[in-house]
């Protein structure tokens, strides 16, 4: 079976719908007829988002302003999904850091972990039995071609980011015949345009332009793959090669030389 066809009564729940791909794959998938549950921290950004789904696509979208961070507050989302018919979940939300962990701010790296990994267990455990007694669903799990590797001054994101991309494929085996389809996405570096350069993040600064790939065009692969029941999507050179170095090439070498480039990343502007 094929990812649930819009329904009146079911939802789609995005996390991290404020911006990049979280937000294009909200735009995609209103287009598509599917409403909306919008998760993300700034209530503002998505109650303006559901305004314009609303009124270009016609359907609804409801606003839950999350920290999914925030263990307590996660449980709350949790606890209302259970109770929701959800036919897609996107497991988007995600932070990283950069630097040595050792020099990084400890409230944060917990936290970032907290994000990155929980939320996406806790979120796909509120879910998943409904699906499975459905026997349709689709889960599109938002990992990195950074959880292939060791990647020193990028550690709690590259660890989090491996939880993910293992959760996925692991699911994957076990929801194989039950009609759940699970996907996941590895990106690399991903923007909705080019900034000025006066607008430029280090990240910006660091990757060329030609190793961008756009959250429209992710989005929509995505959501192609997750209807196909795809394993995994990788977009872009860069997550290609690094995804390739991380399954073949020996970490003793690619760990250092992939570490300097993220150490890059990390100092001060």
């Amino acid at each position: 079976m094929s990812v649930p066809a819009p329904q009146p009564t079911a939802r789609a729940v995005i996390t991290g719908a404020s911006s990049g791909i979280g937000m294009a794959l909200a735009r995609a998938l209103a287009a598509r007829g599917h409403s909306l549950i919008l998760v993300a921290r700034r209530g503002e950004i998505l109650a303006e988002l559901a305004a314009e789904l609303t009124t270009n696509h016609g359907v609804e979208a409801e606003v839950r302003a999350v920290d999914l961070s925030d263990l307590t507050a996660v449980a709350t989302l949790c606890d209302e999904l259970v109770g929701r018919e959800i036919s897609i979940l996107c497991n988007n939300a995600g932070i990283a850091t950069f630097g040595p962990i050792a020099e990084l701010d400890a409230a944060y790296e917990r936290a970032q972990l907290r994000l990155n990994a929980n939320a996406v267990q806790e979120l796909t455990l509120a879910v998943l039995p409904q699906m499975v007694q459905r026997g349709s669903g689709g889960i599109l799990m938002v990992g990195s071609a950074a959880g292939n590797m060791a990647i020193p001054n990028n550690a709690t994101y590259a660890a989090s980011k491996a939880f993910v991309n293992t959760f996925s494929e692991s699911l994957r085996g076990e929801l194989r015949g039950a009609g759940v389809h699970v996907t996941l996405l590895a990106p690399g570096p991903v923007r909705i345009q080019t900034p000025a350069p006066e607008d430029e993040s280090i990240v910006d600064k660091m990757v060329p332009d030609f190793l961008w790939h756009s959250s429209d065009k992710v989005a929509e692969m995505s959501l192609d793959a997750l209807a196909r029941n795809k394993m995994r999507v990788v977009p872009g050179t860069l997550s290609k090669a690094m995804s390739v170095a991380g399954g073949y090439s020996p970490r003793a070498i690619v760990a250092p030389i992939v570490g300097r480039f993220y150490g890059k990343m990390g100092e001060p502007e």
